[in-house]
């Protein structure tokens, strides 16, 4: 499905450019009333992203209870900041229907392996922002993109394969927030090497002839700034996707 995004810090939305917390946009939209909107124009499912917990897990907005109470039908997957047992649950109790992590599975992978028992693997994605370097090797970004590691994304999904790992959200950085257009190579690669995860594509989206990219296999489109600056509309990009 598609799926629309917003990355906040504090109640502003905001956008960066490949992750550079120093080139960022500030849309004046409230985050309220633009769920309220995606709502209303047929999101099924919401992405959220707290900058500030990306940047430093102890700046996450935990009050996120008024977010989540917009519509009960509505399913949100929320990253930013999730280090602990006491975030996934109090994410949850708020009623978050998924939640996404990222660095903790470099960090702290034996965590992971853990939540994906404890919470059910259907309700946690693990977010792999991925940096490709010169030799044509996915090396995976962490603390909201500021570290670059010697970790693959090929190694990452294999170290939680085992545990029932499902979902998989992938961002090539060097696509994020630049309207170049998705990775389709990238995506194609792992909807073939990885057969039985569920990928998200994001980062790049720039037109509806994007959306295209359902057809290599991946299950969800990301889409945030291309929604946010009017490329399209959210309708238009629900219908551009059944029509695929």
């Amino acid at each position: 499905m598609i799926i629309p995004s917003l990355d906040y810090i504090q109640d502003t939305i905001v956008r960066l450019y490949q992750g550079n917390y120093n080139q960022k946009t500030l849309y004046k939209y409230q985050i309220i009333k633009k769920i309220h909107q995606y709502i209303d124009e047929g999101a099924k499912q919401i992405h959220l992203v707290d900058l500030c917990g990306c940047k430093n897990p102890l700046d996450r907005k935990k009050d996120i209870k008024n977010i989540l109470s917009i519509n009960k039908k509505t399913i949100f997957q929320v990253g930013g900041g999730i280090r602990s047992t006491d975030d996934l649950k109090s994410l949850f109790l708020n009623g978050v229907s998924k939640v996404v992590l990222g660095t903790v599975s470099i960090i702290k992978p034996e965590k992971l392996k853990k939540w994906l028992k404890f919470f059910n693997s259907n309700n946690i994605i693990l977010a792999i922002d991925v940096k490709i370097n010169s030799n044509n090797q996915n090396k995976v970004a962490i603390n909201g993109w500021k570290e670059i590691t010697n970790i693959t994304l090929e190694q990452l999904i294999n170290t939680f394969l085992p545990y029932g790992l499902k979902h998989v959200l992938c961002t090539d950085i060097s696509r994020d927030g630049t309207f170049f257009g998705p990775n389709f190579h990238l995506y194609d690669y792992l909807v073939q090497t990885f057969p039985t995860i569920s990928f998200q594509a994001s980062g790049g989206i720039s037109e509806l002839n994007d959306i295209k990219i359902k057809k290599i296999g991946v299950k969800n489109i990301i889409i945030g700034k291309a929604l946010l600056d009017k490329k399209f509309t959210l309708p238009e990009a629900i219908q551009c996707w059944q029509s695929v």
